[in-house]
């Protein structure tokens, strides 16, 4: 099954594209920017991206939402991840961290799926870990070069696609939407 996949995020594509190979679902990119909403969760976040997208294109579509959740930071950048990394990026971060002396932190994602009906099915993972002092690694994307999961010795940025996939908030998330499609043809 062919199923569209709304990001403009080269690298977010092939670890999708990754994670859906194995179930026989080609995942296309679909470069159809939807408007965002200002929520409180990811969840709600995704939640009218998919209507809105099936809205237009009454076909398979998937989407995510991520954010980075700092403890110490009281979960802050968290729904608001990917205007704080286009306004402030890596940098900004360990600036604010940079006295902290907790830097534990939560990537958290919410993949969602809506079919051709328009019936929706939503996934989330979340992975654990900590922001370190400095960016280290050319992989990934985002804020991975600051982020080392728990029991990790490298970044995200630093994990071949695999591994990354393996304990990623993102891989987690979608492979467990995967799983809840299994079966699933259009």
């Amino acid at each position: 099954m062919k199923i569209l996949f709304e990001t403009g995020n080269r690298g977010k594509l092939l670890e999708v594209r990754a994670i859906f190979a194995g179930l026989g679902h080609e995942v296309e990119q679909l470069e159809d920017e939807y408007p965002e909403v200002q929520a409180d969760t990811l969840e709600e976040v995704v939640e009218a991206g998919l209507k809105w997208l099936w809205a237009r294109h009454h076909a398979p579509i998937i989407i995510d939402d991520s954010g980075l959740f700092i403890d110490s930071l009281k979960g802050f950048p968290g729904v608001y991840s990917a205007y704080v990394y286009r306004t402030l990026g890596c940098p900004g971060i360990l600036k604010l961290l940079e006295n902290a002396s907790d830097r534990s932190a939560e990537f958290r994602c919410c993949a969602g799926y809506i079919d051709s009906s328009g019936k929706i099915t939503m996934r989330s993972g979340a992975c654990r870990g900590a922001i370190i002092g400095e960016m280290r690694g050319t992989g990934g994307f985002g804020y991975d070069p600051v982020f080392m999961p728990e029991n990790e010795i490298k970044t995200f940025a630093e994990l071949d696609l695999e591994r990354k996939n393996t304990i990623s908030h993102r891989g987690r998330a979608f492979a467990k939407l995967a799983e809840a499609m299994q079966g699933v043809k259009e």
